[in-house]
């Protein structure tokens, strides 16, 4: 019999291993037991560094993995001393700091983490909290920075099942902090009654630092996170994770590459990849975290200063999101190069081929594309660190984690699965896969027949088991019933010399349903102009219903949280331009149309303008798939 593949560097890897059930090679089922088992083992090496500032010469603050473990007992108890036992959610409102791992990995040992988005609006918080039950919420103190203790108190004065907020004292996270005990919590306190504000700090330092007090006994099936989705499209989803799928997934980033990394971390915790790729797989191997400061990537000046932080700390690999990546091409590297960087990993959206063709020449370090999702707790597939990255494909499958490809429409019953060599919906399943939604209404036609989880994804699987994503079921641009892959577009006009990023979406149309624009980045100093992009699209694509018939040149693309181009706000922004040419078309120039996404009623047209026009414009914005809605003036 053979021996099981120390490191995955290729599909025959992957079922090498499979060959013994997951039961047998996984001994952690909780995140608790991964961490401890981690910081046991290498108590002296440095876990977590936290750049304070975005200097290259900034001062760090340093945990070693026996303090990070002292860390997570002393929060885990603090939480289950205020009430937080299995099933407990706790919500977490940080940046990524010291503490966020702390709340993140202790919220987890006591009861469930709920980490969320501290850019949200507070009534998107609030209805994230009220639907998970958050009985604890830990939010950083009043910064000059920053709304998110004031949001915090809002969530608590709103929801009644608020009992207490820990407060983490900016100062303290920084290291600036003297004297010991009794801090007084700083800012505005709820105004509803029963709701204690404690400081962080202070909290933690009155609890055990040896063990957890509770002598909980984990169950791998047990929720352990609750990680809302983007909330683009309405408010977000909430997917479950239980221990299982986030230690399995540990163990499975560990296996993909099972080298000590110094790991750049520059995503916020509150998403998989942070707090999966750059938090628990780096702990668990017993890599060494660099927080890029609070803000990561999104630091005023970080990415000047990137490839100099990069050498200071001796990086060896980071993870990013294509408009990261794109964005360091304009960064000079230092004259002796990164001489430590092995790898980059590069997920959440696809990477456009010039962008990794341009880093490559630049560095001489290919990019491992992946792919994953909240939903398969992070990576689902990947190219290897360890193996020559296969160019235009996000890699293989993952130990463990099936993956198949399904017809278009295969949610209905029975799936029917693609033809080989064809494009296909993505259907994942595996011990990482979530159990699903928190609310049961998102986990309708979820599953395909068998258990397959279907992501919405489209792909096309090659021989050697490579996956090409052929993008989302719903960024398909349907004209006339013929669906448009919109990477065509944007691949093939980014490789314009003067293009540094672009996005295509569908744009409404009476006649064809939708028709394909494009917006499109220049580079610094480019001087390009719209009919010269729309004259190289014209020459270049190569199929001639997928040629724009717009582009527009935006000084930037509208980003998620975590940096991925974001497709909704592009389509409102498409709307609202071919709804103001119409009522322009119409005699209707001062009146005017603005987009927005209603989660409760879809995509709703704001019109304003003179009272004599209302009739005719709300009839003319009905020919478009919106629902038109009159504003006095």
């Amino acid at each position: 019999m053979n021996a099981m593949p120390e490191v995955v560097r290729r599909l025959e890897d992957v079922e090498q291993i499979e060959r013994t059930p997951w039961q047998d090679v996984i001994r952690a089922t909780s995140t608790y037991e991964v961490l401890r088992t981690a910081c046991e083992r290498w108590p002296e090496r440095v876990a977590l560094r936290l750049l304070l500032n975005g200097s290259p010469s900034a001062p760090t603050r340093d945990v070693r993995y026996a303090e990070l473990l002292e860390g997570i007992h002393r929060a885990a108890n603090t939480l289950h001393r205020l009430g937080v036992t299995p099933g407990v959610p706790v919500a977490i409102l940080l940046p990524n700091l010291i503490e966020s791992h702390l709340a993140l990995w202790g919220a987890e040992a006591a009861g469930i983490a709920s980490p969320i988005n501290s850019m949200l609006e507070s009534s998107y918080i609030a209805r994230i909290c009220e639907e998970t039950g958050a009985k604890v919420v830990i939010a950083l103190g009043p910064t000059t920075e920053g709304s998110i203790w004031e949001k915090a108190v809002e969530v608590a004065d709103r929801l009644p099942r608020v009992e207490t907020i820990l407060q983490v004292d900016p100062t303290a996270a920084m290291g600036r902090r003297t004297g010991s005990g009794n801090h007084i919590p700083r800012g505005k306190m709820p105004s509803r009654l029963g709701v204690q504000v404690l400081d962080f700090h202070d909290a933690l330092t009155e609890s055990d630092s040896t063990r957890l007090i509770s002598g909980r006994r984990f169950a791998p099936t047990e929720p352990c996170a609750y990680f809302h989705t983007g909330g683009t499209t309405g408010y977000p989803k909430v997917a479950v994770h239980s221990h299982l799928n986030e230690a399995v997934m540990a163990w499975v980033l560990q296996r993909i590459d099972d080298r000590r990394n110094v790991m750049l971390a520059g995503l916020p915790l509150f998403h998989v990849n942070g707090a999966m790729v750059t938090g628990l797989g780096a702990l668990h191997s017993g890599s060494e975290i660099v927080l890029l400061t609070a803000g990561g990537y999104r630091t005023p000046g970080l990415l000047d200063a990137f490839w100099e932080i990069a050498n200071r700390f001796g990086a060896t690999t980071f993870s990013a999101v294509p408009t990261i990546l794109a964005a360091l091409l304009s960064r000079p590297l230092p004259a002796d190069g990164i001489p430590t960087l092995r790898h980059v990993l590069c997920g959440a959206a696809p990477l456009p081929s010039q962008v990794a063709h341009e880093f490559e020449k630049l560095t001489g370090i290919r990019i491992h594309e992946g792919y994953g999702l909240t939903e398969g707790s992070c990576v689902s597939t990947v190219n290897p660190p360890q193996a020559a990255p296969k160019a235009g494909t996000v890699g293989i499958r993952i130990p463990y984690q099936e993956l198949k490809l399904f017809k278009l429409g295969a949610e209905a019953r029975p799936a029917e699965l693609a033809e080989a060599g064809t494009t296909g919906v993505i259907g994942i399943r595996g011990p990482n896969v979530f159990p699903g939604y928190l609310r049961e209404a998102d986990n309708r036609g979820i599953w395909i027949e068998g258990g397959w989880f279907n992501t919405g994804d489209l792909g096309r699987l090659d021989a050697d088991g490579s996956l090409t994503l052929c993008g989302r079921a719903k960024d398909l641009i349907i004209r006339g019933g013929h669906n448009i892959d919109p990477s065509m577009i944007e691949d093939t006009i980014a490789a314009h010399p003067e293009v540094a990023m672009v996005a295509a979406v569908g744009q409404p149309d009476t006649h064809a349903g939708e028709l394909p624009v494009a917006f499109a980045v220049l580079r610094p100093g480019a001087k390009a102009c719209t009919e010269a992009l729309m004259e190289y699209a014209r020459e270049r694509i190569p199929e001639r219903a997928a040629v724009p018939v717009r582009i527009e040149i935006m000084p930037a693309l509208p980003l998620t949280a975590v940096g991925k181009v974001s497709k909704p706000d592009l389509r409102l922004r498409a709307i609202e331009h071919v709804i103001q040419a119409a009522l322009a078309e119409h005699g209707m120039s001062d009146t005017h149309v603005k987009a927005r996404l209603c989660p409760e009623r879809g995509t709703v047209a704001d019109i304003s303008g003179p009272v004599v026009s209302r009739q005719v414009a709300m009839a003319l914005v009905a020919r478009y798939p919106v629902i038109p809605a009159w504003q006095e003036q």
